[in-house]
């Protein structure tokens, strides 16, 4: 081999794997999801719409949010204007991603249908999807949910002893698996307890350790594992209970505008404008 091809062909590896390793700023992800909805819903420019999903959707892997579902409207909207998104493939990824909603991913059966995929293997696809998750982390957090509640509202000590250790259980967590995202833990716990995570991080802010709590969530939405709305509502949270003006403003809107909006857009989040837009056609559709 020439040395000057050795050269090439070692530039080349290590750019491959510096891609690889690449750590990404979901942030960016969620700024670009909005600016790509605000084109389809507010614009109402759903072909351009589709071509931005795309690519955002090459260089990230994609989630579909709880309210925005830019996943599944990306997936519809290229189905519906007949534009490849990925066939099978990007299906299956679909399907993966709305299993922890409960029934939700059956809504999918007419469009998996539609490309070979029948209600059976869907059915099967979430079946594999739930053996998957992490067996011991469900444990804890069904524990985790069921003593959040222990207490509550009467006996003050007690709720604050439960929160030190659902505090503690989360930065065990950090450590060895991360942020206990539904892909990890689902949303249903044993016996179908409900693990409501928004709550339990809410509940995060009567903790001695929350000041570190805060600052290592923050660090889960740069990574993509815990979303805007759930690390919003937990600073809300914190900040009305302090009796201070809250910076995101999911519950009350009557605050700044401006100042909201900012704030907003530094993790991710639509504007109030937006997210109103959001929540009414969600409303709509059901």
């Amino acid at each position: 081999m020439k040395p000057y091809t050795y050269y090439i062909l070692l530039i080349i590896l290590v750019s491959f794997l510096s891609c690889k390793n690449r750590k990404f700023n979901y942030i960016t992800y969620y700024s670009k999801v909005n600016e790509v909805d605000s084109i389809y819903r507010i614009a109402n420019q759903p072909e351009k719409a589709i071509r931005k999903f795309k690519r955002l959707f090459q260089k990230y892997e994609p989630k579909n949010q709880e309210l925005t579902e830019e996943y599944k409207t990306y997936i519809q909207l290229a189905d519906h204007y007949h534009k490849d998104f990925g066939g099978k493939k990007s299906l299956y990824k679909l399907i993966t991603l709305a299993a922890p909603y409960g029934n939700d991913y059956k809504k999918l059966y007419p469009l998996c249908r539609k490309y070979g995929i029948d209600s059976l293997e869907v059915d099967q696809k979430v079946a594999d999807w739930k053996k998957n998750l992490n067996k011991r982390l469900v444990d804890s957090f069904t524990i985790a949910m069921i003593r959040d509640q222990d207490g509550r509202p009467d006996n003050i000590p007690l709720v604050y002893r439960n929160i030190e250790k659902n505090a503690d259980l989360f930065f065990w967590t950090f450590e060895h698996y991360g942020f206990p995202d539904g892909q990890k833990i689902g949303r249903l716990g044993n016996n179908d307890v409900f693990i409501a995570m928004p709550t339990l991080l809410s509940h995060m802010i009567g903790s001695k350790k929350y000041p570190e709590f805060r600052k290592r969530l923050f660090e889960y939405v740069q990574s993509g594992h815990c979303s805007p709305q759930e690390y919003a509502l937990m600073s809300d949270t914190y900040d009305y209970y302090r009796n201070t003006a809250v910076r995101y403003s999911l519950r009350n809107n009557s605050q700044d505008s401006v100042r909201i909006n900012r704030n907003r857009k530094s993790i991710g989040l639509p504007s109030i404008k937006h997210s109103s837009k959001i929540r009414k056609d969600k409303v709509k559709k059901k």
